[in-house]
């Protein structure tokens, strides 16, 4: 369901080799995931057996996350078909590529429900550009992806303390493959409060020396 990983990485493929050298990626260069594979060797709870299916799609989920956040030309997507692609979360209205890089990655992840002056994170305040800054900044060493079925200094977050524990929120998607194996359709269920949850645990902290009470509360402490 995936090409095979290139060299440079063990669990993605195209980010080098003679098939990438006209990619224009997002940052300048190919991403490097030496510390987000550490910190997924370290904390994984299944190691898949090479070739089954359960690794192929492993790799194939961790391929789409690169692509869909670093490579700027959907010419260069090499595990969907930008013309066919939607995403939706929770069974809400799908969106296409368009629509998810005019976004951002990370907002189209974190649509909520909830009433506005409830949402730790509000993806409708949220940039492309700002959403980026705030979780690469919350989460340095990015997230370390596991699939565990197959069905067919810290910063500070919303004037709360870090606790220093690792965030871990579960979920189901469901990816549509066309006849060439290339993603058409990716639909994730999953409760995204149980991500930022996790980040305001920690003890509420005088926000009245920055005067920020408004915009990101995440932005608004990352510098």
């Amino acid at each position: 369901m995936a090409s095979s990983v290139g060299e440079g990485d063990k669990y993605r493929s195209h980010l080098d080799g003679e098939e990438e050298k006209n990619t224009e990626w997002r940052y300048g260069a190919p991403p490097n995931y030496e510390v987000v594979n550490k910190l997924f060797e370290e904390g994984r709870t299944k190691i898949w057996p090479a070739g089954s299916l359960e690794e192929k799609v492993q790799n194939l989920v961790k391929t789409w996350e690169m692509e869909m956040f670093h490579k700027v030309n959907l010419d260069d997507y090499k595990t969907t078909d930008p013309k066919k692609y939607t995403f939706n979360l929770n069974g809400r209205e799908p969106m296409n590529y368009e629509e998810i890089m005019k976004n951002g990655g990370y907002n189209p992840l974190l649509q909520t429900s909830l009433p506005e002056n409830l949402r730790v994170y509000n993806p409708a305040d949220e940039t492309a550009q700002s959403s980026h800054l705030a979780f690469t900044t919350t989460f340095p060493r990015g997230f370390a992806l596991e699939i565990l079925h197959v069905y067919s200094g810290p910063p500070v977050i919303k004037g709360h303390a870090p606790t220093g524990e690792m965030v871990e929120f579960f979920g189901m998607a469901v990816l549509e493959l066309d006849e060439r194996m290339k993603i058409v359709k990716v639909e994730f269920f999953y409760d995204s409060g149980d991500l930022l949850g996790g980040l305001v645990k920690g003890p509420t902290l005088d926000s009245t020396a920055d005067g920020a009470s408004a915009g990101c509360p995440v932005l608004r402490n990352t510098g």
